[in-house]
This record gives structure tokens, sequence and C-alpha cells, in this order.
């Protein structure tokens, strides 16, 4: 009684009139129990007439409740059938009354009498109300039932992507819902409308899965298709999707496995495939490809380079990053290398030359090394790598050796003008910012040689506001730690103490730890200095920092992570890693002191370092051990004595000549050789004479006030036709100019829309990042697919859209857009 009250009572929210016709004759007693406020009830019994005149002209705005005990008389027998079309019906069986809570019109009876067991449960169809809408048609009300079974959006590709999920979970409930509630039937109806899939059996979610890799992996390689475009712009949706790409992934695989895609890509060229990214199968084929065609030089490095920026837009790029970035750098360092003279004229002009060119060879070398590393892969690298080793070793670091050692062995001081001298550091750098009453950081990062330090300018350059510039010094010899901190501070004369210990003196003082140097800073400085850990000061509260800063002129701020791990023999192969955590925390360290209103810095070091990921060979070894009256301190690289013995392999030197104070002779091995040195690694070493060890990097940095950096512009190049007449579009984006470290690469969004802002074909993200000078080589081909949607917008303008995220945010913002008129005829339906 109470439910034929609430719908009765919602029916006259809309109507002021309602018939009721009891059909089976069986709720005359419920009639005549009803009360409802401000309703009268009238039984209907061949008075028509009577009832008609009362209802429309007596009584014109009260509500009636017209009952007829039986069922409805034939249209024609039916005096008051033009009242009951202008108003209201109540049906007392339970289809009705679904009708009537879901404020549902007549018309729908037989949707809902089809899934009546979806309404068997009051959660779905609560849940089904909240999404109707009053100009629902009866597919969209399937939908939304589709929905709700799915736990979706009301949207065909919503309601897929949470099947094909359950599927991948190895779940029915869903799926199993759906074919309870008798919605199967029109699920398949609308996977052959929207996507065109057929099943030549019984139609599954899992065989529409195969088809959808199937023909999806079709279109990019002239195999079959059988399914639309659409599918396509569903799978780039899928597998980009956050929510559900792990589901992707999943069926990515098994349905790999089921179509033969491994042994299909094995009769392949890669290069067909550098536009797929369907399955993970696709980047390991390209990648081990890759690594065969740069093993053999059989493909240009900047082919290599335009390949992998290529596969940064795929979707498993993330999970072989380091392998693609490992090739790249491979294919670079040999091209580099095949460009290189390494001749030089003098000292001066190898250290110039280092400095300007030759460095990148170390660069490219420690970023192959360090991918490989991180890739794990040493199996599929092995073959490259050792190729690389060789290269690097042979061509490289011996040639470049021996060649700069003919120099160092005729040179009668140790200098290298115009460079300047690592003992001048403070004087020429850091003196000038105290002349002007200008607070200085200077920051000393251990072993960081000069290529790290050209990388750190680059990324230092790529943060807002921050301008740098590099120079090159040369550092003290031997190249080694104690002695290369000393020559840092303010100095008149470097001593070698006499001793096993290797500590240097400063003026006469101990340069040995933090308290003695900052004594040093105050004594010949004349202004407020002071020194501490890099550790030390990250750990620092921000008041702390600030007040660091206000009470000091001069800051030594010493840091060391890559020296750290490179000199001790179970941590040396990790060097390169050491590298990549030196350079961030570097910007940190300079982004905290920046933030304590610090706007100057010098960053430096107090030598470099040789490298070599390969076992050392038994030649490496200098054939010969020092010999003299008295030897001092032995290193790999150096050894401290007094009347030390010449020998072939071995260069001797006088205080004299390095410009140090003092008795202590030196002897250094020659070219990249290594002296034997109990429990000591030997990959990395330092303390010699070679271009890696003593050049080293002076970054002169500064925070300014205005805004520097900004992103690289973006164009539409409109083709010889404004005209979209297929299912397809091709579209040229033009970067403007290079992308340099203050010109920075611009990420963008393309896709096509109509006037009313739905999207009619896939999506693309794209990054503008190319730094050729080329203009045509900024050229960036784009290829839309158009969905079904784009019918409807056939006669009309549509708008090619380029999109750019509100900075940390998810929301677009418009970028530049092109208009095209839709003109697509009839037989562009057809995939001739």
């Amino acid at each position: 009684m109470d439910k034929i009250g609430q719908a009765l009572t919602k029916l006259f929210d809309r109507h002021r009139i309602v018939f009721w016709y009891d059909t089976k004759r069986e709720l005359h007693q419920d009639y005549d129990s009803l009360e409802l406020p401000d309703v009268q009830k009238i039984e209907l019994c061949n008075n028509e007439f009577a009832v008609k005149y009362r209802v429309l002209r007596e009584h014109p705005n009260q509500n009636f409740l017209l009952y007829h005990e039986g069922p409805q008389p034939a249209d024609l027998d039916n005096w008051l059938l033009d009242v009951q079309l202008a108003h209201g019906e109540f049906r007392a069986d339970q289809v009705a009354i679904w009708l009537s809570e879901l404020e549902l019109v007549l018309e729908f009876t037989d949707v809902i009498q089809a899934h009546a067991e979806f309404f068997q449960a009051v959660k779905r169809k609560d849940a089904l109300k909240k999404l109707l809408k009053a100009d629902d048609t009866a597919r969209q009300i399937r939908l939304k039932m589709l929905a709700v079974c799915t736990g979706s959006e009301p949207r065909m590709d919503a309601v897929v992507e949470n099947l094909l999920q359950e599927l991948a979970d190895g779940r029915d409930e869903k799926i199993k819902l759906v074919g309870r509630c008798s919605l199967d039937g029109f699920l398949w109806e609308q996977m052959t409308r929207c996507y065109g899939y057929k099943s030549d059996e019984q139609p599954g979610i899992r065989d529409f899965a195969i088809e959808l890799f199937k023909s999806c992996y079709a279109m990019g390689t002239d195999g079959q298709v059988k399914l639309t475009g659409d599918a396509l712009v569903f799978l780039k949706r899928w597998k980009d999707s956050r929510q559900f790409e792990g589901g992707f992934e999943t069926l990515s695989g098994e349905c790999a496995e089921v179509l033969g895609i491994e042994q299909d890509l094995a009769k392949r060229d890669f290069r067909e495939l550098i536009e797929l990214d369907y399955f993970r199968l696709i980047d390991q084929k390209i990648i081990s490809d890759l690594v065969r065609a740069v093993e053999s030089c059989t493909v240009g490095s900047g082919d290599v380079s335009l390949w992998v920026r290529q596969r940064r837009q795929g979707h498993w790029y993330c999970e072989y990053r380091h392998l693609y970035e490992a090739v790249d750098y491979a294919a670079q360092f040999t091209h580099a290398l095949g460009e290189t003279t390494l001749a030089m004229d003098s000292l001066a002009d190898g250290v110039q030359r280092y400095s300007r060119f030759w460095y990148q060879l170390d660069q490219l070398y420690r970023k192959f090394t360090y991918h490989v590393r991180m890739s794990g892969q040493a199996s599929l690298m092995g073959s490259l790598t050792e190729q690389i080793e060789n290269l690097y070793s042979n061509n490289f670091l011996l040639k470049m050796g021996d060649s700069f050692q003919t120099f160092v062995d005729s040179a009668s001081k140790w200098e290298a003008l115009p460079v300047r001298k690592q003992k001048e550091f403070f004087e020429h750098w850091v003196r000038p910012f105290l002349s002007k009453d200008n607070k200085v950081c200077v920051i000393i990062s251990d072993a960081m040689r000069y290529e790290i330090g050209n990388e750190l300018l680059s990324l230092i350059r790529q943060e807002d506001r921050y301008s740098a510039e590099l120079e090159p010094a040369l550092s003290v010899l031997p190249s080694y730690t104690q002695l290369g901190m000393a020559a840092l501070l303010p100095n008149k004369e470097l001593t070698i103490a006499e001793g096993d210990t290797g500590t240097v003196l400063v003026d006469g003082q101990s340069s040995q730890g933090t308290a003695s140097r900052i004594k040093l800073l105050e004594k010949a400085s004349a202004a407020r200095a002071t020194a501490c850990k890099a550790d030390a000061l990250m750990a620092m509260k921000g008041d702390d920092c600030r007040a660091l800063v206000r009470d000091h002129d001069v800051i030594y701020v010493y840091h060391n992570r890559i020296d750290a791990t490179g000199d001790k023999r179970e941590s040396e192969e990790r060097v390169f890693e050491a590298v990549e955590e030196t350079l961030q925390e570097l910007i940190r360290l300079i982004k905290k002191l920046n933030n304590a209103n610090l706007y100057n810095f010098l960053v430096t070091s107090d030598h470099g370092f040789i490298y070599q990921n390969r076992a050392i060979d038994e030649s490496d070894f200098s054939g010969v051990d020092a010999e003299g009256d008295q030897i001092l301190f032995r290193d790999r690289r150096f050894v401290f004595g007094k009347g030390l013995v010449e020998a072939s392999s071995l260069h001797k030197f006088t205080p004299e000549q390095l410009g140090l104070a003092g008795e202590v002779e030196v002897q250094i091995p020659k070219s990249i050789n290594r002296l034997r040195l109990k429990g000591s690694g030997s990959r990395y070493v330092h303390g010699g004479a070679s271009l890696q060890e003593v050049v080293i990097p002076v970054l002169k940095i500064n925070k300014k006030r205005q805004s520097d950096v900004t992103a690289v512009g973006v164009d539409i190049l409109r083709g010889a036709s404004s005209v979209i007449t297929s299912g397809q579009l091709a579209v040229t984006l033009y970067q403007s100019g290079p992308v340099t470290d203050k010109i920075q690469p611009r990420v963008l969004r393309a896709g096509i829309y109509t006037e009313a802002g739905v999207r009619i074909s896939d999506s693309h993200d794209l990054t503008f990042d190319l730094s050729s000078d080329n203009p045509r080589e900024r050229e960036v081909q784009v290829r839309f697919v158009l969905t079904r949607k784009a019918d409807k917008a056939n006669g009309q303008e549509v708008i090619l859209s380029l999109e750019e995220k509100h900075a940390g945010t998810s929301h677009y913002k418009e970028y530049k857009s092109l208009r095209y008129l839709m003109r697509r005829s009839f037989t562009s339906d057809f995939d001739f």
C-alpha cells in the first residue's frame, strides 16, 4: 500500500490527472483505503462524460485519481483517451512501480521489463536513477545500466576499460552481472557499433581483447584489420590511462603470446616498428637490433638519437630507459671519436683542446657506462660494452695520455697559460667578490672532473634565474686531495710535509681538517670566513642557514661523494652513479643557500680522475717501481720521496718545477699507467698528470632577480589543403628554434575537436625538445585518426588544438589551434 501511495504521489508531482487501470481486479480494496492529500478519487463506471466535464470544466485546477476496475478499454471505446494521453497513467505491477520510481515514462516499459534482474537490487536502481536525464533514449538508459554493472562512467570506452581490467585481474563478476541483467546482447551490439567487433563464434571480452591488439598491431604493420579506427583510438587511450595501464600491460603480454608477436617481430626491420608500442616485445626487438646496428656501425648517430627520442613517447620507455640511453650514448661516442683528432702543439694547447672538445668523449663514456650499469642488462649489452671500453681505453685515453705526456716530459714548469693555476683560485676568483663587498660561497666537490662541471653548468642554466659560466683551471701536481684542497685556500706557498701522510702546509700552517682551513681563510682573506661540510649544511634548519650566510662573507663548503665512492675498491665501480647523485646534491645545496639570501657561488674541485670500467690489464701498470734515497709516500699515481731515481716509465718533478716549497720530490707514472698498491682499487685513480686528472672546472654561478627561462615556440604548419576528406589527417608541427639551457622543451597535447569541444580524434602527447640548428630537423610529423564522432561534424569546421598543462595542475589551456573543414564523402568509410 505504501509503495502505491509513494508511486502515485510522484506521478502527481508531474500530472494533475492520473488514470489507474486495475487490470486483474485485485486492488479495489487498496484503492478504497488510499488517502492522498489534495487528490479527489473518482471510480470510472459508465460515467465517463460526467467525469470529463467535472475534471476539465468544473475543477480545472484540482488533482484527480481516476480508477477503473478492469483492463483499459480499447482506444475506440475509450471516451477519456484524449485526457489520458495528455496526463499520466499509474500501473500497479512491478515494472510500473520501477518506472515510477525512476520517473520514466511508459514508453520505456519494454526496456525495464527486458532487464528486470537489474532492478532487483535497490543499490543498482538508485545508482541508475542518479545517472538518468529527462531526455535519455532507450540506448542511453541501457548504456547507463551497463555503467552501473561495470562500476564505470556511462561511456562505452569506460565500460570496456573496466571489463578489460576485470579480465586482467582474473575475475568475472562484472561481465557475469551484465549477462544476468540481460545486457550482454546490448553490450556486443555496442561493441560492433563502436569498434566494429564481431565474433565468428561466441563474443567475449577476452576474444575482443585479442582482436583489439591484433587489429591495432595490423594497422601499424599493414596486416589484416577487422576493427575500426575507433578501436585504435580506444587502445591508445587505454594504455595511456594511469588507472588502467596495469590491466593493459597484463593483457598485452597475454595477447602477444596468443598472437605469436615474437615470431612476427623476428621477420621485421626495427625501423617499421618505431611508432608502435602495444607490446613490450616491440621495445625488446628495437633495442636488440639497435645494439647490433650501433656495434656494427651500420646506423648513423643522428638516426639513433632520433629513434630513441621517438621511443621516449612510448608506453614502455620508462622500463627500458637506461638501455635506450646507453645505445644512444654509444652511438654518439663512436661518432665523436671518429671525428676527433688527438693532436696538440703544447701542454697549454692540450689543456685548452681538452676543455673545449675532448672532455665530451669522457662525458659520453661516463653516460654510456652509467646507463649500462643501471639497466642491469650486462649480457645484452656485453659485446657493445666491450667495444666501447676498447675504443675508450685504447683509441682515446691511452692515445691522448701518451700524446700529452710528451709535453709533460718537456715542461720545465707545471703551467698551461693562459689557463689559470689552481693555486691562484682564491686571488683570481674569490677575492674580486670580497673587494666589491659581495658575499660568495665556494663549493668544492671532491674529484668533480671538468666534464662533470660541464654537465653541472647545463643543469644550473636550466634553472630559472640562474646564470653560470665555466672556465678550466690547471690543478696542482700531484692531483690528489690534500694538495688540491690546500691550493684552493688563500696561499703564498704550498709545502708537502716530510713524512708518510702526504699532508700539505699552507704558508707553514696545517691545512688538514675544517678548523685549520677556517683559520687560514680568516687570516688571509681579512673577511668574515667559515667552512663546513655539505652534509652538515644540508641538515641545518632554515634559520640557522640564514644566520650562517648573514654572519659570513665567504663560506667554503666541502662536498665529497665521487672521491669517497671511487677511492674504495669495494665501491669504485659505482663512481658514475655517485656522479649523478653529486649533480643533484650540488643543485640542492646551491638552492638552499640561495634561499638563505646568498646569490654568488663558485663551484670547483680539488682534482679530476681516470676511470676505466673494464678490468685493468697488466700493461696498464708501470713496469718499474719507484726507487730513491727515501720513499715517503706511495699512491697508485704518484710517489713522494728524496733522491728519487729516474726511470723510463716514471717522470720526476722537483718541487720548484711544480711551484711547491720544501724538498719533497714527486714521481708520476707516465700517460695513464698505475703503480701497484696493496689493497687498493685500480679502475678509479687520480694523482697523475693526465688531462682527466688535472683539468678542473671553475663554475661561476649567479642568481638573478628576473626570470630568464622560456619554453620553445611551436607552430602548426598549414598544408596545401585545409579540408579533411578522409579518416586520417597528417599534420606537420614546427619547433621554432633549438632547445637550449634557457629555452626549454615544451610539452603539448594535440587533438581534433568540434566547435562544441568534443574530441573526434586520437590524442597525442608531444615533447618538443629538438636541439638542432637545422629548421628541417625541427619538424615533427603527427598523424591523427578520426573517430566515428567525426561523422556528425561533416560539413562543419573542426579545430586542431594544441593544449598545454597549467603548471602544477591536471588542467589544460589552449596553446595554438588551426581550423579545418570536415568534408568526408561516403567512400571514406571503406578501407580501400
